[in-house]
């Protein structure tokens, strides 16, 4: 059987649909619902017919899913987190599906391709990095995992922006990603629930002779429901991601519209809108402030409350919400579940006090994400009081309940405020995290160095007092869309060698150990891998300009500018390694592509600077007649996952070079892994755990620990040193002060040297600079024997398995969420079904 129909089989499993009801359904609406006729038929139109087409399955299985939730009365978990970065849809859902090859052949009637249709679809504008790319990868798992999830978030009119490179600078632009529609999504137009702020609240009685708060808001926001459905893999179940968009209560103001105040009129409706209408407004303002909150307490609130509707529908008694319900906080942004939980149960259902605060601890866990202190969410208590002066009362009686049950077991003052959920100081603030971690029953750190860290530093005045709640769940990814869609040449490979299991465990990837030596499979691996980098190569030159070699290492770095994730080291590199070139243009010197991708927040003006040096540098060593062939920088602009797709794939070398003990996790390091790249890295975040799964020999790390970190720190570093010593730094980091890559803006880059030098160099750049050139040489000397590189590509792959979303959902469900696998599966693809979806499992 040849690999391109072995593919086909792969993605045509046993639940597909006949071609001729998916044409008709196709037209239909084409015709119907988007109103075409064959003279006015774009390609655009294509693809959101097609689309609606393979919607309408979804909503068929994801009804017969709920029915099956509400029949089996099923633990739900609700998975709130401000990002999902979904990507596209179209090829993924296909995939799972079942569909890939009748819509390639109903397609293939009409003269068209699947694939130019699909580039129609834009990248979701809902995340921006790792955390949503992580959620979206949680989503498929859960899907195919047939588990009772769903994922909540915010309906983002705007993604973070649209990043342009003008004169080498970032330049943000709308992400309009809805100027079209999503036909994807489902308006729920019977799905919508108030959502309050500001006003005050008062005590009264109640008719038992209790005292009552009750909450007089002064703002009414609705929250509106949309679905975004998530098909599993080789099955019936289809969760969903709820998305809420803010409106307004009123359309407009009649009285004053009547009097003429147009503008007025529909002032409120605008103010409301504003809430969702884009991801991470600039919080470096009291106006931006008070918008992140309202949406983080627009997604919390609007959840809690469908939740309990959900719940209360299905006849339930609310004592019994822990048995039904699960919210899973995706880092800080949706600790208000806490305070919010419980003023619902307190103030609504007239739940005590202390029953309603077990329930809410039971209901709830909490993901940490970060150990960078910015990222750990305060907010001012004013801020708090303005808006949300109900929960700042809640949070206040939670933290005095707390610290009161410390003071009796003997805590110290100096303790107490260590743990208060309240920070004391110039501006009293709420501590998000702390919040979270005393209103949930778990906390989980997403790799196994970074719940280390947040046991002994993070959160270390909590650890001995409730070690029970700590938790490692080590991150993973969905290689239904990184591998097996994103890269279809190599699963057609894989699946050749080892048959279609793999798709369903990953572990099974081992079965490639004992072809990685093999020569003819190495020939094939190099030129699958050869393909992808022409590929991209056609992405870098229509996009830059820029012509690449694909018998080059493709040497990439592709993730969220950050100081602490140190491109400006691996920019420095590449400086070093021209500067060599330059001073003996006759040595050997292994052909190279550096990759860089990634946005930087509009208000991070290093990051930005970080992002024109490697451009400056790009122009400077890309034109130079003494490298020409053996050294390229690209910087590929807006950096997304439909790119993403296409970069990892293509990647010889995979740059995680973060300071160590900085990372949390990290998965960008995972997908490429899992194609075939190699690991240059710190011992940081997964990478440590990628490196015990792959073996010491079969990646390159380098650079201090994260002990070693602290004590450079605590010892009183001094850059300066490393500066004065080491003759290549110095060369470097003088052509970057002295302008020799910007000559037409001078001294633009003196903010970086500086904080590389007089600023300390918090991030260790220098302390890890020659280690990271050694590093790179043994990459190189590798590189030219490229049967062992071939070796060592094979088996990073293979060894890949631990890596999926699949482990770390199923560690989820059964450590922390209490929840089992709850379907009726169509046929599973296994060993004995192999013959007859593929013939022989080994024939040509």
């Amino acid at each position: 059987m040849k690999a391109s129909e072995r593919l086909m089989k792969l993605f045509d499993h046993p639940t597909s649909v006949d071609l001729a009801s998916l044409e008709m359904a196709f037209m239909r609406h084409l015709e119907y619902t988007l109103g075409k006729f064959k003279n006015d038929v774009t390609g655009a139109d294509i693809y959101q017919a097609l689309a609606l087409t393979i919607r309408d399955h979804l909503v068929d299985r994801w009804n017969e899913t709920q029915e099956l939730y509400r029949k089996n009365r099923v633990r739900r978990v609700y998975y709130l987190s401000l990002e999902f970065l979904l990507g596209r849809l179209l090829m993924t859902n296909l995939v799972n599906l079942g569909f890939r090859q009748t819509v390639d052949q109903a397609l293939s009637n009409l003269s068209l391709k699947l694939e130019e249709i699909a580039e129609y679809e834009p990248d979701a504008g809902l995340g921006n990095g790792g955390l949503g790319r992580l959620a979206a990868c949680f989503l498929d798992s859960m899907s195919s995992m047939d588990l009772p999830c769903s994922g909540a978030t915010l309906r983002y009119e705007f993604g973070i922006f649209h990043q342009q490179i003008l004169n080498g600078y970032q330049k943000e632009a709308p992400d309009s990603w809805l100027l079209r529609g999503n036909p994807w999504e489902i308006r729920r137009v019977d799905t919508y629930f108030p959502v309050y702020f500001g006003g005050y609240t008062e005590k009264f009685i109640n008719d038992t002779g209790e005292v009552c708060t009750r909450w007089l808001p002064g703002e009414t926001i609705i929250a509106q429901a949309y679905d975004v459905m998530f098909p599993g893999y080789n099955t019936r179940t289809v969760n969903h991601l709820r998305m809420w968009k803010s409106a307004a209560g009123e359309e407009f103001n009649l009285d004053y519209f009547n009097h003429g105040d147009y503008l007025r009129a529909v002032d409120d409706k605008f103010k409301s809108e504003t809430v969702s209408k884009v991801l991470y407004p600039n919080d470096n303002n009291l106006n931006g402030q008070e918008l992140r909150l309202k949406q983080e307490y627009l997604l919390v609130s609007a959840t809690v409350q469908d939740a309990l509707k959900t719940f209360l529908d299905e006849g339930e008694r609310i004592e019994n919400l822990p048995e039904r319900v699960f919210f899973q906080l995706n880092d800080t942004h949706p600790a208000l579940t806490v305070p919010e939980l419980i003023r619902l149960l307190v103030d609504i259902h007239d739940v005590p006090w202390t029953h309603a605060l077990e329930i809410t601890r039971k209901c709830t866990a909490y993901t940490n994400h970060t150990v960078l202190p910015e990222a750990l969410e305060r907010w001012e208590v004013s801020v708090l009081q303005r808006l949300l002066p109900r929960h700042l009362e809640i949070i206040y009686a939670l933290n005095h309940g707390f610290l009161e049950e410390q003071r009796q077991r003997g805590a110290s003052n100096e303790l107490l405020a260590s743990l208060s959920i309240i920070g004391e100081g110039q501006v009293r603030t709420v501590r998000m995290a702390s919040l979270a971690l005393i209103g949930s029953s778990a906390v989980n750190g997403v790799a196994r160095l970074h719940s280390e860290i947040i046991k002994n530093d993070i959160f270390a005045d909590y650890y001995p007092i409730m070690p029970e709640k700590f938790q490692n769940k080590t991150n993973g990814i969905t290689h239904r869309r990184w591998l097996l869609t994103a890269n279809p040449e190599l699963a057609a490979l894989i699946t050749k060698k080892i048959g279609p299991d793999w798709v369903l465990n990953l572990d099974l990837l081992r079965r490639l150990e004992e072809w990685a030596a093999d020569s003819q499979f190495q020939k094939e691996w190099h030129d699958v891998k050869r393909l992808n980098k022409e590929k991209l190569g056609h992405i870098i030159q229509f996009e830059t300009g820029i012509v690449t070699d694909p018998e080059s290492i493709f040497d990439v770095q592709v993730k969220r500018i950050h100081e602490y994730k140190r491109q400006h080291l691996n920019i420095l590199r590449v400086i070093r390694d021209f500067q060599q070139i330059k001073l003996n243009p006759d040595a050997e010197y292994v052909p190279r592509t550096v990759i860089f991708g990634g946005k930087a927040a509009p208000g991070y003006h290093r990051a930005k600077m970080i992002i024109k040096l490697i451009n400056a540098v790009a122009r400077t060593v890309n034109k130079d007649p003494d490298v020409r062939g053996r050294l390229k920088v690209v910087f590929l602009p807006n950096y997304r996952v439909s790119q993403a797709e296409r970069i990892f794939p293509a990647s010889d070398l995979s740059e995680q070079i973060s300071t160590a003990g900085m990372e949390a996790s990290g998965t960008g390091n995972m997908k490429f892994m899992l194609n075939g790249a190699l690991t240059i890295g710190t011992l940081d975040g997964a990478n440590i755990e990628i490196q015990e799964e792959a073996g010491a020999e079969n990646a390159y790390i380098f650079g201090l620990t994260d002990e070693q970190v602290l004590e450079r720190r605590r010892s009183g570093y001094n850059p300066f040193d490393i500066y004065r010593s080491n003759a290549d730094i110095r060369h470097v980091l003088d052509a970057v002060r002295g302008s020799y890559f910007n000559r037409d803006e001078p001294g633009i880059f003196e903010d970086i040297v500086r904080s590389l030098l007089e600023g300390g160099d918090y991030y260790l750049v220098l302390a890890d600079f020659q280690a990271y050139l050694e590093a790179q040489k043994k990459v190189q000397n590798d590189f030219k024997h490229q049967e062992s590189w071939l070796k060592k590509s094979i088996l990073n792959c293979a060894r890949s398995g631990k890596f999926s979303s699949d482990r770390t959902i199923g560690e989820y469900a059964r450590d922390i969420w209490k929840i089992d696998s709850v379907a009726q599966r169509a046929p599973r693809v296994s060993a004995h079904t192999e013959e007859r979806l593929f013939g022989s499992a080994t024939s040509p």
